[in-house]
């Protein structure tokens, strides 16, 4: 159809330009030339006739003349113009797409007017692309080829997956028990019977739907039937046989569970048939499994999901490696309280958000210097363990210790004005002497300093005069000790 006025004929070329897909129009007419000078010669069989011989693949290529390409396909194939591309079309179309250069050859030999399916392109760096491609004769031009357009989906990514499915699909021919993850055999029937007929009820954000009823989530879960699982399931959970599994599966899923669930259903009423993500279970000794998720719907069964696999890898102690570095990240490890760089943080965070007032406690532990020069500094950690054994109880949530120097800690106090703080400071003075009584050797003794903030005045300045405060404390105890602090 050609467009009514010049308007339109520059919105069509504007859609051409910033499709999604890679777009190629494409000039066949010498190809249907050729494609007739070879029936006239008395060739039937168009793909027997190309097989034997290859040079007649690229002689028809060649009689295809490129005539534009819009962004897209600049971009997929690493091309900086359209010249540029056009004279490095070798790179493109090479390997292992020639078979099916020949079906698409052949589709048009018999008439279908195009041509499509999954193929194997090539960027002009040399990375490979698995596309889908489509090409289409255009309307008003089927007597002469002289317009094709071909559309190109990149295909690479889902590819891998599913080859990675593949791989996992192995099962029936006798992986399936020996396969080093953890496999699952599952028929989602049911669970898309119920996803259907809430379709069915005119809804159609099944998020909003799952907020209101949760418990069509945990009904979805009790209605999926596990068909097979493998040794390393058995492994994994805990499990003595399939059958001891199979009965006590409410103990493998369940709690945290619902919740990636219910992600689980959202993705599948969008039609997202494969996907993977992180995910808790249960072993049946009540410990939580970390696992990383892989599910699909098996080829043949979409209409239905009668048949899923789903594969579960063991991420549980990457999981505990990560935790344990989040938790050195933000905590002392000799002391177990939270360390400096936390402190900071959560200081600047109450900075901006408050609660108000809040009340800063320095202290600063005393006599540390001897004992090291006198125990060693084992003697020197373990007075260091200490003192984080009374502060972290003396502290409950919000409210939070931290050791931020070689012997000296603060105390954050969120939501608590000065009397409050000083009720703490007494809770560590009483922890410090049940510390002394259960603990032989050294004692355990606090400098403290205390200061309170009110909104809109600088926490940093509240910890400042608890520190000076401290310093106070802290001369105080040596004058009364007649030590020299310096050495001591």
């Amino acid at each position: 159809m050609t467009p009514s006025n010049p308007l339109d004929a520059q919105a069509y070329a504007d859609m051409f330009e910033l499709a999604p897909v890679s777009l190629w129009l494409e000039d066949y007419s010498d190809l249907r030339a050729l494609f007739e000078q070879w029936r006239r010669k008395g060739v039937h069989d168009l793909r027997a006739h190309l097989r034997a011989d290859r040079s007649r693949v690229a002689e028809c290529s060649q009689r295809i003349r490129l005539l534009s390409v819009n962004r897209r396909t600049l971009e997929l194939f690493e091309a900086d113009s359209l010249e540029h591309l056009a004279a490095n079309l070798g790179h493109v179309f090479r390997d292992d797409m020639f078979e099916q250069h020949v079906e698409e050859l052949n589709a048009l030999w018999e008439g279908q007017g195009g041509f499509g399916g999954p193929t194997v392109n090539y960027s002009l760096t040399g990375r490979r692309l698995d596309i889908s491609l489509r090409a289409t004769v255009l309307p008003g031009h089927e007597d002469t080829w002289d317009r094709v357009l071909i559309a190109i989906e990149d295909t690479t990514e889902r590819t891998r997956a599913e080859r990675a499915l593949k791989r996992s699909e192995q099962y029936a021919l006798g992986l399936f028990e020996h396969s080093p993850v953890s496999l699952w055999v599952e028929d989602f029937s049911n669970v898309k019977f119920l996803i259907d007929g809430v379709r069915a009820q005119g809804i159609r954000d099944l998020r909003t739907f799952l907020d209101v009823h949760p418990e069509f989530v945990e009904r979805c879960m009790q209605e999926i039937r596990v068909i097979d699982v493998n040794r390393q399931t058995l492994t994994m959970f805990g499990a003595t046989d399939k059958g001891a599994l199979m009965r006590r599966l409410h103990e493998v899923f369940r709690d945290d569970m619902r919740e990636h669930f219910a992600e689980q259903l959202i993705e599948l009423w969008d039609g997202k048939l494969f996907q993977q993500r992180e995910t808790i279970n249960y072993g049946l000794d009540g410990e939580p499994v970390n696992v990383y998720m892989q599910f699909s719907v098996l080829p043949g069964h979409e209409a239905d999901w009668s048949l899923v696999l789903v594969s579960l890898t063991d991420i549980t102690a990457r999981k505990k490696a990560e935790a344990y570095l989040e938790y050195l990240g933000k905590h002392d490890v000799l002391t177990k309280l939270r360390n400096r760089s936390y402190f900071v943080d959560e200081l600047n965070r109450l900075e901006r958000k408050g609660p108000w007032p809040v009340t800063v406690i320095v202290a600063d532990l005393n006599g540390l210097k001897i004992i090291n020069d006198q125990e060693g500094h084992a003697g020197g950690d373990s007075l260091l363990r200490r003192a984080g054994e009374v502060l972290a109880k003396a502290v409950d949530k919000p409210a939070s210790a931290a050791r931020i120097g070689g012997d000296e800690f603060a105390v954050l106090l969120p939501g608590t004005d000065e009397r409050g703080g000083e009720q703490i400071i007494e809770r560590i003075h009483s922890l410090v002497d049940l510390n002394n009584q259960f603990y032989p050797g050294a004692a355990l003794s606090f400098s403290i300093g205390l200061a309170a903030c009110e909104a809109g005045e600088r926490l940093e300045s509240a910890v400042h005069q608890a520190d000076q405060r401290m310093y106070e404390a802290k001369k105080a105890y040596y004058a009364a000790s007649g030590r020299d602090r310096r050495r001591s």
